[in-house]
């Protein structure tokens, strides 16, 4: 009897823990599937897939091999109520990006991008490592351009910061504003067309 006290306490303070564990989970799967809408959406490639992960086969039980046959009848219960409450909130983790504010920040940028796609293609402006843009080489703008190029990066950046705050705010999580940004980053450069620049990890340039 002592034996099954503990496992059933042992079961439901592991459900308690995993509610906290919830409350701070950020769903990376979920970030880069928002992430690729905007950005596709910004860039006019709304036609590629949002993921390019392939799912992974479900591995197959050996027969026999059951681990749950130990459990008893109450620690079986305990167990299935865990797995009802946690299940449904990991897979149905998403975020959302419906928001008026987040919907208008993507239009601006959506336009906004237009003016910038040919200094992107001639390699003035490129995309940097911390989910922004800068003015890589100036000698690439026309001297009659180029305080206007600055000011349309200048802009972008301040519209793709506000962009990262507002959907970690309209998901309730603060946060996790640093984690949207991250994913931006990488998101915004696997994006990107052939012939782009770009900031790796360590800082230096490449193209696409």
């Amino acid at each position: 009897m002592p034996i099954f006290r503990i496992s059933t306490l042992t079961l439901v303070t592991l459900f308690f823990s995993a509610c906290v564990t919830i409350n701070v989970y950020f769903p990376a799967a979920a970030a880069q599937e928002a992430a690729d809408r905007i950005v596709n959406q910004v860039y006019g490639n709304e036609s590629k897939p949002e993921s390019e992960t392939p799912s992974k086969p479900a591995e197959e039980k050996p027969a026999g091999t059951d681990q749950k046959s130990w459990l008893s009848p109450s620690s079986q219960w305990a167990e299935n109520l865990i797995n009802f409450m946690v299940s449904p909130a990991y897979a149905g983790a998403d975020l959302d990006i419906s928001s008026p504010a987040i919907a208008a920040l993507t239009a601006n940028m959506t336009k906004r991008h237009q003016k910038l796609l040919p200094h992107y293609e001639s390699g003035a402006i490129g995309l940097t490592n911390d989910a922004l843009i800068t003015l890589r080489d100036p000698n690439k703008v026309p001297l009659k351009s180029r305080t206007q190029v600055k000011q349309l990066v200048a802009e972008e950046n301040q519209e793709r910061l506000a962009l990262y705050r507002e959907i970690a705010t309209a998901n309730g999580h603060p946060e996790w504003e640093a984690d949207i940004r991250a994913t931006f980053a990488t998101r915004w450069i696997s994006r990107a067309s052939a012939g782009w620049w770009y900031q790796n990890k360590k800082g230096e340039w490449q193209q696409r």
